[in-house]
């Protein structure tokens, strides 16, 4: 799970599961409490499926 991408990619990363913000990778604070918990379950489930994903090189989910 990673906010900037690139340097996730550049140092060799295999899974790269893009998140929200910087200051908020795996949330968005702005959100009712229902929403962001969906943003961050959104998140928790894609980057299981990262893990459980065969790939042979960088692979954004």
């Amino acid at each position: 799970m990673a906010t900037i991408v690139t340097i996730s990619k550049s140092v060799g990363a295999n899974r790269i599961v893009p998140t929200v913000a910087i200051p908020y990778p795996v949330g968005d604070a702005s959100l009712e409490k229902d929403k962001e918990y969906m943003v961050r379950r959104n998140l928790v489930d894609r980057a299981v499926k990262a893990l459980t994903t065969k790939v042979q090189e960088a692979t954004f989910f």
